[in-house]
């Protein structure tokens, strides 16, 4: 498995090494897929009644003694994309790290509030963060493909969970959900290390959706590749929003503008300022720190 480590724009923030919480062992070795999360009485509960998947209510994290989140009340909605913005350091990949529960990786974060999957607090002590990751998983900033062939990264998670029955077929529907398998379909043995890195985020992102979670959670995952390979991902994140609910943080605001559907505007001192549609948080936000933040007075 590559070496690479987790890395974040967001300054204030320890990172833990796991790169890709759907699909990477965790520091103890353990695999972070086992089983499904156990949230008695939920199900497709969030999508029958319209409820939000996801929601905060006044979630405060720390890293030591340094605030990175304060009091964030946010609602998620099902299979739209949510796009959260801000400058470094304001608390929106620490956010995102809380909805699978990656800061517990960090020695040193503490969470506090509520935070909600399904319904279901993901903090409560009967929840199994191990299998909370199978549900939500998570592609980050730099492509980060084992090094194994194209197939092997795709099956990764399928053959921990024991899900190897028809795995041909659950690796080229990944592969064609991830708009990677015209490309790759006659190298499948080929080193994933050998892919353009465009392709590789691709991969990543095949990776994470072969086990098909409920939630994908993406940390820039196009701030390292070119235009043409951000406009690839730009496009796929459109096309996953119609399977699957997807977080993104972003510093591109014309990304955000292009790609998502609600528009949540974190700023500096770990504070959600504005969370709305994302046109009305464009053309006509509520608060003058976020209109100063859009057209650049600031940030």
């Amino acid at each position: 498995m590559t070496e690479n480590e987790m890395t974040s724009n967001d300054s204030t923030e320890p990172t833990p090494t796991t790169e890709t919480a759907a699909s990477s062992p965790d520091p103890s070795g353990d695999p972070l897929i086992e089983q499904s999360i156990d949230v008695e009485g939920t199900g497709d509960t969030a999508g029958e009644t319209g409820e939000p998947v996801i929601e905060s209510r006044d979630l405060n994290v720390f890293y030591g003694e340094t605030q990175a989140l304060q009091g964030i009340d946010l609602a998620i909605p099902e299979k739209q994309v949510t796009a959260m913005i801000g400058p470094s350091g304001c608390g929106k990949s620490t956010f995102l790290r809380c909805i699978n529960r990656m800061n517990d990786l960090i020695d040193a974060a503490r969470v506090e509030g509520d935070l909600y999957f399904e319904g279901k607090n993901v903090y409560d002590a009967d929840v199994d963060p191990v299998a909370l990751r199978r549900r939500i998983g998570m592609v980050f900033q730099h492509p980060n493909p084992f090094p194994k062939s194209i197939y092997d990264n795709v099956a990764y998670g399928l053959r921990i969970q024991d899900q190897t029955e028809d795995i041909d077929e659950k690796v080229e529907t990944a592969l064609k959900r991830a708009a990677l398998w015209d490309e790759v379909k006659d190298q499948l043995d080929k080193s994933a290390l050998d892919l353009s890195g465009g392709q590789q985020q691709r991969l990543c992102i095949a990776r994470a959706i072969a086990v098909d979670p409920d939630v994908i959670l993406m940390d820039e995952p196009a701030s390292a590749l070119d235009p043409i390979a951000t406009s690839k991902i730009e496009d796929l994140i459109e096309e996953l929003a119609e399977e699957f609910t997807v977080v993104i943080v972003t510093h591109n605001m014309q990304q955000a503008a292009r790609i998502s559907d609600k528009t949540a505007v974190f700023l500096t001192g770990g504070e959600l300022v504005e969370f709305d549609d994302t046109d009305k948080i464009f053309e006509n936000p509520e608060s003058q720190r976020v209109e100063d933040y859009i057209t650049g007075k600031f940030g």
